[in-house]
């Protein structure tokens, strides 16, 4: 990552924390990784399998955590910002050089936006290209809406939220601040709600909102369900990533992450700092309890009641030992019968 302006080292070191003993007056531009930086660019070192990168990196500064740093010799040292989070302190920095990059931020409705008369749109805002802003809806102070956008009728979008193009909110949701809408995403669409009735099925009409808090982000594609009675409701630092669907009535705690396709189904309670890892799966109606955290693909039929990690499916093999051992599955419960028949077998004997 590299940018149009530069800055001084020791300027970045009295503003973000930490210590470095090299060149305080040389001047960086943006981050780089170990392997490719220049003497131009700061780069990181979190993961060990990379130390070795270390030694031939070109970085003006490598942001290290102390245990690391303790490693190297003083003429990589002299290179060294030590800080207490290497990975938190980059994305600090990152966001800094690329906030200082931008361009001025556009203000106004463009020409070709289509804004009822009965909407209120900040002064401060930005209203993109063929964006439609529906009757009563509300827009607040230094919000960026992308061309394209649809926002329905009744809804609030919060101070300093930006929508990138072609971001669809329903009638009357909630959007709180800070928020970071990707492409793509569906907010408010109808909850998969339908009675059976013979051979055919009779819709219920999804009669919630999406509630979302401040400082959320959502990525591309992700689709979120109003609720059917009450709201699906997404809290404070929540992060989801491309392609999750949220079911209606959901309601995710405040700092959790999901992470890509994972399938949330209708009325589940997901807990505070909880994180979600791809492609797994919950059933509907349970719960997970805080700091719980799920690994990759797991199908989670149960609620958890325990902080934890939780893991449930199989990792890669041969496929010829995958067909063994998914054939030996289907009889784990008749061994379990016989393991059962035999232990009462003995406790009767004696």
């Amino acid at each position: 990552m590299t940018q149009g302006r530069s800055f001084r080292l020791d300027d970045l070191v009295r503003q973000f924390g930490g210590t470095f003993s090299g060149d305080g007056k040389h001047e960086v531009t943006g981050f780089a990784t170990l392997e490719n930086a220049d003497a131009n660019q700061l780069s990181f070192l979190t993961n060990p399998r990379y130390k070795s990168q270390l030694l031939n990196c070109q970085a003006a500064a490598i942001l290290i955590a102390p245990k690391d740093a303790a490693q190297f010799d003083d003429k990589v040292a002299a290179r060294l910002w030590v800080v207490k989070n290497p990975y938190v302190l980059f994305a600090r920095i990152a966001q800094y050089f690329l906030s200082a990059n931008q361009p001025s931020r556009q203000q106004g409705v463009h020409a070709s936006a289509v804004v009822d008369p009965s909407a209120r749109i900040d002064l401060s805002a930005w209203v993109g290209p063929k964006a439609v802003i529906g009757s009563g809806t509300v827009i607040a102070g230094q919000v960026e809406i992308g061309a394209g956008c649809v926002i329905g009728n009744d809804a609030e979008v919060g101070e300093g939220s930006k929508l990138y193009p072609n971001v669809t909110v329903y009638d009357d949701c909630v959007i709180g601040k800070r928020a970071i809408f990707h492409s793509g995403a569906v907010i408010g669409a109808d909850g998969f709600g339908f009675a059976k009735d013979n051979q055919s099925w009779v819709k219920i009409p999804q009669t919630g909102r999406v509630i979302i808090g401040d400082d959320v982000e959502i990525g591309a594609n992700t689709t979120i369900d109003r609720g059917a009675l009450e709201d699906t409701v997404i809290g404070n630092d929540v992060k989801l990533d491309n392609q999750i669907q949220i079911a209606h009535n959901v309601r995710i705690g405040d700092h959790t992450a999901i992470a890509g396709c994972v399938a949330v189904a209708g009325s589940v309670v997901i807990g505070q700092r909880c994180t979600i890892a791809g492609g797994v799966r919950i059933v509907g109606h349970i719960s997970l309890v805080d700091d719980v955290h799920v690994t990759a693909t797991t199908l989670v039929t149960h609620s958890l009641h325990q902080p934890g990690v939780y893991s449930g499916a199989f990792p890669v093999d041969t496929h010829d030992n995958w067909q063994k051992n998914a054939a030996a599955l289907k009889t784990l419960n008749k061994l379990r019968e016989r393991i059962r028949a035999l232990e009462q077998q003995l406790k009767d004997s004696k």
